[in-house]
């Protein structure tokens, strides 16, 4: 089985399942408990928030540790807006977020009348200028991811940061799918709220971060008062450990791993000589995200096909019973009637994958497609 899905989750690197297995063997207490077996727990929780803090070059006290990327979205989408919906019920995202974040502002805007704006891509790209252009007086909240997860197009995050030093509204900004790719400096870039998930960067899943520069918002989990009292729960410190290491050996191979990949990449594209396809990728995205399409083959199918020869890919979009869901990210771009929603698959790619796996699914491709 070939493994060519990586913007949904990665597997565990050989050091990161090392490092949970140490821990698991220390059998550590609750890192709330005040014995020696607790503060034992709680020296290595804080040491592993520590080296968090360290990678995104801030202070530990702005590292609150999540169960992932969805939750860590809910808690700085929902606690912002509701500690602050006395300033202004006003909320900007973008048509091609998350649904972790998507449906999260419509939740507000059913339960609680907040009015959302909803940036849609021009020319196929998120444009600082419509996001300027939709502030309000009362928007207290901006939330846009930093690549998108089935196109792996870049957002002007930098750009939409430095605007908002201008305005008062808060500036969450949904890493998950940068993470462990990109250099990650939330001060410099001007970001209140910045959401992780290890699982993207060859961690655990079930474990993320948020990390937030202590604006007040509101809890979303009641009952403890783990994480400063800013997220009830018992901490995963296996999860939290084999997470640390995995975001510590990816940001240690930064431009390597890039550049491996963008060989990758540039390698598959090749290797499709000959064949009719176009790319729903932007110029300005990451080179682990492909979003592809050929024309006249039906997504279902091919992924059913590549699935039997053993390649697993997706389309990036929501998979539900069994179907496969027109994709909201490719109609925001192209319409909800463009051929592309049922002709487009994703690919993505990852530091572990070879040549010989881009190339022999690129030859795959040609051999199934190669006389339509």
């Amino acid at each position: 089985m070939i493994y060519l899905d990586n913007a949904a989750t990665t597997p565990l690197t050989d050091p990161v399942f090392k490092k949970m297995t140490e821990v698991m063997a220390l059998q550590l207490a609750n890192p709330s408990s005040i014995h020696a077996h607790g503060r034992l727990a709680n020296q290595k929780l804080r040491e592993y928030r520590q080296t968090i803090a360290d990678l995104l070059n801030t202070s530990a006290n702005h590292i609150i540790f999540t169960s992932g990327g969805t939750e860590s979205n809910n808690t700085a989408i929902k606690g912002y807006a509701l500690a602050h919906q006395d300033q202004g019920k006003h909320l900007i995202t973008t048509a091609i977020e998350h649904h972790s974040v998507l449906h999260t502002v419509e939740y507000l805007e059913k339960q609680f009348g907040f009015e959302v704006t909803y940036i849609k891509p021009v020319n196929g790209v998120i444009r600082t200028a419509d996001v300027v252009a939709a502030l309000r007086p009362d928007t207290i909240l901006v939330s846009m991811m930093y690549a998108n997860n089935e196109t792996g197009d870049l957002l002007p995050i930098a750009e939409v940061g430095k605007m908002l030093e201008q305005h008062p509204a808060a500036f969450h900004v949904d890493a998950v799918q940068v993470a462990g790719k990109i250099a990650l400096e939330p001060e410099k870039l001007g970001i209140d709220f910045l959401s992780l998930s290890a699982h993207k960067f060859h961690g655990p899943k079930g474990v993320g971060v948020l990390y937030q520069n202590q604006q007040h918002f509101d809890p979303l989990l009641h009952g403890g008062e783990q994480e400063n009292k800013h997220r009830a729960s018992t901490e995963n410190l296996i999860g939290i450990a084999g997470m640390v290491q995995a975001l510590q050996d990816s940001c240690d191979k930064l431009s390597d791993n890039w550049a491996h990949v963008t060989s990758l990449a540039n390698l598959f594209l090749k290797e499709l000589s000959g064949l009719d396809y176009y790319l729903n990728s932007s110029e300005d995205a990451l080179p682990h995200v492909l979003n592809i399409g050929f024309p006249n083959a039906n997504n279902s199918v091919l992924l059913t096909q590549l699935d039997l020869q053993g390649y697993s890919v997706s389309t990036g979009s929501a998979c539900t019973a069994g179907t496969v869901d027109p994709s909201h990210v490719l109609a925001a771009k192209y319409g909800q009637e463009s051929h592309r929603l049922k002709e487009s698959i994703r690919i993505s790619f990852s530091e572990l994958n070879t040549p010989e796996e881009v190339t022999g699914l690129a030859h795959l491709l040609q051999s199934l497609l190669g006389e339509n």
